[in-house]
């Protein structure tokens, strides 16, 4: 079976070439357009630094930190269908479009956020919702935010519904 393009580069969210000199990154960088990462956690870590940049933009610019907001800047439609990208997130997450979200640093947000990592997941990649690695997402949490490793692990443990995702 092939593999996407954002499975093949670890980066699941396909995170756009930048200055920005990503932890994680591959030394060798052969994919003109797309960072490469050398696991999918790496490439989660760097999608939940995205995310915590956007909400303290959001923050700086007096805009809610909403899923709407958020897929607005991550596709917008210059280059997507933005809204057919918010309508396919909000139902896959079952997070609401205006509801007003945790930031990602919040270890309480985690919940749903990581649904809003697994749905764009599955729309960058075209992968099954089932078939995300959680794992990984959750290890590039932690690899963000190494201060709420142990709080984490707790709500993991504690979230039975985090084990049907």
């Amino acid at each position: 079976m092939n593999q996407t393009r954002g499975i093949r580069n670890n980066n699941p969210l396909n995170i756009r070439r930048s200055s920005t000199h990503w932890q994680g990154a591959r030394k060798e960088q052969t994919d003109k357009s797309f960072v490469q990462f050398e696991t999918m956690a790496y490439g989660y870590r760097a999608a939940w630094k995205i995310l915590q940049t956007y909400y303290e933009r959001f923050c700086t610019q007096g805009k809610a930190y909403t899923v709407r907001n958020i897929i607005e800047r991550w596709a917008p439609p210059t280059e997507n269908d933005t809204e057919a990208y918010i309508r396919s997130v909000l139902k896959l997450s079952s997070i609401g479009g205006k509801e007003k979200l945790l930031p990602p640093s919040n270890v309480l947000s985690y919940g749903r956020l990581s649904r809003l990592v697994i749905a764009m997941t599955c729309i960058e990649c075209g992968l099954e919702y089932n078939r995300v690695d959680t794992e990984a997402i959750a290890h590039g949490y932690k690899l963000a935010f190494p201060a709420n490793r142990e709080k984490l692990d707790e709500w993991l443990l504690e979230e039975d519904e985090y084990r049907y995702w």
